[in-house]
């Protein structure tokens, strides 16, 4: 593992892909005055910092052939698809995606009758539908003869004349079945003491389909109990257990090692696939994985039409060889996540950061608005000094709420309230009041939080615009949607990241292309609720643009030309506070000339212009020989026994909300671990045929006591 400070000077990490162009679109209308981006800083291409040919090669090999002759996809490894075949262990097949002939498994599939003539792609194949066959018909068979080009198998009864023979094809993987004898003499009575053929690997190809949903829970027990329900088959948990795995490998790309071997070509197709996309690909000694990155061409285009405000955040994979997932997001202008680049690292110290965020600060450039905001993770704060010195860091309000919880424990209920109405405040006069009262509240905390630095968690004291982020709730809330997703192996997990932002890109942008108010759907309800308001408050004008307005027992100064209010909103926001609106209603003033562009329809639709395209099936890859010879290791990690922990431990101060039971309604446990009584409902009671009986009830004082606690 890499250490957080420590970096061998004289070692130099060979990147494996980065992209040497982004993609860089025309603006069709102007950005606000603090939307200039510096050009981002150009990244040398993936044939420069690749390891030097004639290391592995000793005539060498020209970097014009590396990036243009094609080769035959990934020999050496297993040809595991990326498309599921979904079929059910009835027979039916459905949503088969592979590139196989039509009729090379015959009706059915995988899963179908066993007829002369079939063909299988492989022998496993040709002895996973024999195990299935026996199972649905309740018979065993045993292998009578297995050689590499033929194989014949027959009942376990001596007597039976069941039996299947087949051959390989001539110079192919191919398997044929030759010869079949589908009748059974076995005798009636006669009963194997076990399902010889449930094996581990054919109960996973049987259990296949309800695991292609990576968010879908299902337990060991739930096989044993589907196994008995279909083919009536007693199985142990261990075999389930095992059963479910090779469902998972056959699911996710194979095998944790083989999916970083996967990985290289993957991205090759990545960049392929969706031009201007940046990867960047880092190994260590002996071709292990180091660092990841991924930003996508739509991303990378969309960003110039958002608030320049980031969030970053990371959280920890629970795969095998574990590691971080680092993430950058930002706000659309309808208010929702928009993902800039992912990263994968082997832990949250300051070398990883400083590399991500240096790949982040060469993607979108330099905006001297820029904002960012995180946890107060001490290698964040390292490395936004080291990246991005010119750049405003803020933190997460509710991280910091977390630690004062932690730091003043017996006053909690005077704190809580007292500090977000503090730093959410815009209002610098208001945060003096409110800061007053939390600090006589709460002895010690004005010390704690001045040494923070006020500018960092309050808005009123800000010296860049944070708009409406506060918080780190866009990281989390992105984090909560991969929480099942971060325990698949890398590949399959950084398809199913490109599946997720394919599937928002493409929905945002129909509902962005279907607006028909000026501002976005957000903006626009929150622009009503304002109007709502103003109907109430005076307006007093000054001149042509400045106004006083009454609202309650409070006036605030309005100036139209500066576009300020007293209440700060306006400044702050970029967006109509409730004194303005009030000043529309009554002046030639237009609410929508008085909102910034980040929140205008045009800019929606623009931000989610770029379209993530699909990645063909494996068998359709084309890999530079280069890259296809190259195999990627898993990164040195130590592998603990014993099952893996998948729940995170909270945060310092953070309360983890309390189960509640669907059945008896009380907290500490859930419906399926609750054992208390539940008493019938009168109607139920007298539906029930036994309702006419005389009830039970206690005579001696202690059953009454007894039946109370109960």
């Amino acid at each position: 593992m890499a250490n957080s400070s420590n970096v061998a000077e004289d070692h130099v990490l060979p990147e494996l892909f980065s992209n040497s162009y982004v993609n860089e679109m025309p603006m069709e209308m102007p950005c606000p005055a603090d939307c200039q981006f510096v050009s981002p800083t150009p990244i040398p291409s993936f044939v420069d910092v690749l390891p030097n040919a004639s290391e592995g090669n000793e005539q060498g090999t020209a970097a014009e052939d590396v990036c243009t002759t094609p080769v035959e996809p990934y020999q050496n490894v297993p040809p595991i698809p990326i498309s599921v075949v979904e079929v059910d262990v009835e027979g039916s097949r459905c949503g088969d995606q592979t590139c196989v002939e039509e009729g090379i498994y015959g009706e059915g599939g995988i899963l179908g009758e066993i007829e002369e003539h079939r063909i299988f792609r492989s022998k496993r194949e040709l002895m996973t539908c024999l195990s299935i066959t026996s199972m649905r018909e309740k018979f065993q068979y045993k292998v009578f003869k297995s050689k590499p080009t033929f194989v014949v198998v027959r009942c376990v009864h001596t007597s039976c004349s069941w039996r299947v023979r087949a051959k390989k094809l001539v110079e192919s993987e191919y398997w044929m079945v030759t010869k079949v004898e589908k009748k059974h003499t076995c005798p009636t009575d006669f009963k194997p003491v076990r399902r010889r053929q449930a094996k581990s690997w054919v109960v996973g190809e049987c259990v296949k389909r309800k695991l292609i949903n990576p968010g879908r829970v299902y337990r060991p027990r739930d096989v044993m109990d589907d196994m008995k329900r279909k083919f009536g088959v007693d199985i142990s948990y261990s075999v389930a257990w095992r059963g479910r795995e090779c469902a998972y490998d056959n699911l996710r790309l194979g095998t944790p090692e083989q999916s970083y071997k996967l990985l290289p070509g993957y991205l090759h197709m990545l960049m392929a696939t969706n031009p201007g996309s940046v990867v960047n690909l880092e190994v260590t000694d002996g071709n292990k994985f180091q660092y990841l990155f991924i930003a996508f061409a739509a991303s990378i285009h969309g960003f110039s039409y958002c608030r320049p405000v980031i969030s970053i955040d990371a959280t920890h994979l629970k795969g095998k060889y574990r590691g971080v997932l680092f993430t950058a997001v930002c706000h659309d202008a309808n208010q929702q996540i928009f993902p800039l680049a992912f990263g994968v690292g082997d832990s949250e110290n300051d070398a990883s950061w400083c590399w991500f965020l240096g790949r982040v600060k060469s993607m979108f450039g330099v905006n001297p608005a820029l904002v960012i905001v995180s946890d107060r993770h001490r290698s964040i704060n390292n490395a936004v000094q080291e990246v991005f010195p010119q750049a405003f860091h803020g933190i997460c309000m509710y991280h910091l709420l977390n630690n004062l919880k932690t730091k003043f424990r017996n006053k909690t209920k005077e704190l809580e309230q007292r500090y977000i109405r503090s730093a959410k405040t815009y209002n610098l006069q208001y945060f003096h009041v409110l800061f007053y009262t939390l600090c006589s509240a709460v002895p010690g905390v004005k010390e704690y939080l001045e040494a923070v630095g006020l500018d960092r968690w309050t808005r009123s004291h800000a010296p860049s615009r944070r708009y409406n982020i506060m918080t780190t709730n866009i990281s989390e809330s992105l984090n909560a949607v991969l929480v099942k997703v971060r325990e698949l192996p890398i590949t399959s997990f950084v398809n199913e990241i490109r599946l997720l932002c394919q599937k928002w890109f493409h929905e945002r942008r129909t509902k962005a292309g279907g607006c028909t108010t000026m501002m976005s759907k957000d903006i626009e309800t929150k622009l009503e609720e304002r109007k709502d308001r103003a109907q109430a408050m005076g307006v007093i004008c000054a001149d042509q643009y400045t106004f006083d307005v009454v609202d309650g027992d409070r006036n605030y100064c309005v100036d139209m030309a500066l576009w300020t209010c007293t209440c700060r909103k306006f400044q702050l926001d970029q967006l109509p506070c409730d004194h303005v609106l009030a000043i529309v209603r009554k002046t030639p003033y237009q609410a929508y000339d008085l909102c910034s562009l980040y929140y205008t329809r045009e800019f929606w639709h623009e931000t989610y212009r770029g379209v993530i395209s699909p990645i063909p099936h494996i068998s359709s890859w084309t890999i530079p020989e280069q890259i296809s010879e190259f195999e990627l290791q898993p990164p040195d990690v130590r592998i603990v026994a014993g099952r893996r922990r998948k729940r995170r431990l909270p945060s310092i101060g953070e309360e983890l909300p309390t189960p509640k039971c669907s059945r008896c309604k009380q907290r500490g446990h859930n419906r399926a671990t609750c054992q208390n009584p539940i008493a019938l409902h009168p109607a139920d009671e007298a539906e029930c045929p036994g309702s006419n009986l005389p009830t039970r009830q206690p005579t001696h004082p202690s059953n009454q006591q007894s039946m109370q606690q109960l």
